[in-house]
């Protein structure tokens, strides 16, 4: 009753393969159209700068990570260093090429994070699983060395850190919180749009057909060179993508270092989080992962000051990792298939209600 198709026929095989085939399900764009004209009535600057901002670049990158691990069954763990290959590059488009628009440096910075993902996906010719992840990592270590050891890339920074310019288009300065967070919701709306398209196409279907079983894909005439490396290069395109709105959008002034393992295994238990190859699981992941921290640093001490416990803010932050830490372990064994198959659930029985499973 509250979720069901009864009565909407389809006639055609396009409307059957519809993005949203059941009207309930555009409840999204109600969600979007309030994210774009009603969150920027309410929230305050804070939320924009800490909170709304970085859970949308995340989830963009955890997106990317998707379409490669999820989509594609290519382990990552070089995440962080393809979105620094993007802020980097977004950076000395914007210093060395005079004049260049700056959605034009996004797209440039993706493209250069493709071409690196590109090279670095090399090996998965070969090797697969585990040894591929290795092979990812040593990514992860070789990126950030080299934006340390060459400074040209840093505009010849000591400490290779660098200041992202100015977010101008069409002659109107994103300068405020609310200006920077409708760029980067519009430019991670159509992304992500695209990435739902893209993985129902037949690049898609290829995907997961060579994440299954890829000796069986490349028996039905699926060439896996040029899918696996497809892979790589859409997955550090967005991540590139991702890194630049972190650097000229989120912080404004960014170094290697911030670019670190620990964000790329931050980004990694988003996409396990929220489901492994679902494009919703990225924001319900990014979301969880992001914002479960600051509740408990809210909670804790609240908690702590209402029963008269003697914890010091250091204790408080010891709880919070070890409880954030379990909370992520019972979630994976009470649903190890993420926050998007428990939404998925929840549907299929709004599909019967009111009658029993």
């Amino acid at each position: 009753m509250l979720y069901r198709e009864a009565g909407q026929f389809k006639t055609t095989y396009a409307a059957d393969q519809q993005l949203f085939p059941i009207r309930q399900d555009r409840i999204g764009l109600m969600l979007l159209a309030v994210a774009f004209f009603g969150v920027p009535l309410f929230a305050s600057e804070y939320w924009f700068s800490a909170i709304l901002i970085p859970f949308l670049i995340f989830a963009l990158a955890a997106l990317g990570l998707n379409i490669l691990t999820g989509y594609a069954g290519q382990l990552s763990l070089g995440t962080a260093a393809f979105m620094a290959v993007g802020a980097y590059a977004a950076y000395n488009f914007q210093l060395r090429v005079e004049g260049i628009p700056i959605l034009v440096s996004f797209i440039c910075a993706g493209l250069t994070a493709a071409g690196v993902g590109i090279l670095f996906g090399l090996p998965s010719l070969r090797i697969k699983g585990f040894y591929l992840a290795v092979a990812t990592l040593a990514a992860q270590f070789f990126i950030v060395w080299c934006l340390t050891k060459f400074p040209w890339l840093s505009n010849h920074s000591s400490s290779g850190v660098i200041s992202a310019q100015d977010v101008v288009i069409l002659g109107f300065n994103f300068d405020t919180p609310v200006s920077k967070y409708l760029l980067v919701l519009a430019i991670v709306s159509v992304m992500a749009l695209a990435a739902k398209n893209l993985v129902r196409s037949s690049t898609g279907r290829a995907w997961m057909a060579v994440r299954d079983m890829d000796v069986a894909a490349s028996v039905i005439g699926i060439k896996l060179m040029p899918t696996k490396l497809l892979a790589f290069a859409v997955s550090s395109f967005y991540c590139g993508v991702a890194g630049a709105l972190y650097a000229f959008c989120y912080l404004g002034s960014v170094e290697p270092d911030g670019f670190s393992l620990d964000m790329s295994f931050k980004i990694l238990f988003m996409i396990i989080i929220g489901g492994v190859g679902s494009i919703l699981g990225c924001f319900l992941g990014a979301a969880f992962i992001l914002l479960l921290p600051i509740f408990l640093d809210y909670s804790l001490p609240a908690v702590a000051e209402l029963f008269g416990l003697p914890f010091s803010n250091a204790t408080v932050s010891h709880i919070q990792i070890l409880m954030f830490g379990a909370l992520i372990m019972f979630f994976l064994i009470v649903e190890p298939h993420g926050l998007a198959r428990l939404w998925q659930i929840a549907k299929e029985k709004l599909r019967l209600w009111p009658f029993p499973h």
